[in-house]
């Protein structure tokens, strides 16, 4: 063996050797989605990350006033293997990896309600403050492989204002495994009476107050739903995030006097600092 074959082979073997090493090191999140806060590394233990988000979004549901609003980021989380708990805002939550292509979560949040001062037109005068609440939210994703490129989704809503449901498909661009990359989802939205007039229907008192035709709201199809969302690391410690949410809706939904716009829809952008 001469000296350019025999270093060929030493370079050939030390590549095979790294590359499952590479591969697994670049594997630093539980599940490679941008729309997932995972601020672990790849490691147990404690993580945190803090940032400030803007948003451009409609005031509220049904609404055709647009406003800007600034929102903090980031959650403390907790990891262990393929189980994070984590503490983000208003929610307070735990999400664990199955067999690969499993994600399960669960999470305790806060409905803070509409309030009447959210129409700077007036539009919402006389219907006063809406109900603040707990929620309860499931969630299940099944991915088609375990690379985490195509997967179903389905979401319950469940809490003191009603219930609502969510289903559809998402798909994952870029070949990260760290949560960085783009994100598609495409998913319908079902609710039932009491959580459908949380949002659009108007009592007999609301109607007599606001001069609004009175409106009971029966449970259904909500609407039709496109989000996407994006996460670029920067480096260790810097991350920037973006979003944009699209949700066309029904002709029930779209019958009622509060919905003066037939969609909702925002977009943010927003840095998080990892601790």
């Amino acid at each position: 063996m001469n000296k350019i074959t025999g270093f060929l082979l030493a370079t050939l073997t030390t590549a095979m050797c790294l590359q499952p090493a590479l591969a697994q090191e670049e594997r630093t999140a539980l599940v490679p989605l941008p729309s997932l806060d995972d601020f672990s590394r790849g490691n147990d233990g404690w993580s945190l990350g803090l940032g400030l988000g803007v948003e451009y979004e409609t005031a509220y549901e049904g609404s055709d006033e647009f406003e800007f609003e600034l929102d903090p980021a980031g959650a403390l989380q907790w990891r262990r293997g393929d189980n994070i708990f984590f503490f983000a805002g208003e929610a307070l939550g735990w999400r664990g990896l199955r067999n690969e292509t499993w994600l399960l979560q669960a999470l305790v949040g806060f409905d803070e309600g509409r309030e009447e001062s959210d129409s700077s037109d007036g539009r919402l005068d006389g219907l006063g403050d809406g109900d603040e609440g707990i929620e309860v939210v499931l969630e299940a994703r099944r991915a088609f492989a375990n690379d985490w490129r195509t997967w179903l989704v389905g979401r319950v809503v469940t809490g003191e204002n009603g219930n609502l449901g969510l289903f559809g498909v998402g798909h994952r661009f870029g070949d990260k495994w760290d949560g960085s990359g783009h994100e598609f989802n495409l998913v319908a939205v079902f609710h039932d009476s009491e959580f459908a007039n949380k949002d659009f229907g108007i009592t007999a008192a609301q109607s007599l107050a606001s001069g609004l035709a009175e409106t009971n709201m029966s449970g259904g199809f909500r609407s039709i739903g496109a989000n996407y969302n994006y996460r670029h690391i920067i480096n260790r410690n810097w991350q920037i995030f973006g979003e944009a949410l699209y949700e066309y809706y029904s002709s029930d939904v779209r019958s009622s006097p509060i919905a003066r716009s037939n969609y909702e829809a925002e977009v943010g952008i927003g840095f998080i600092y990892v601790f």
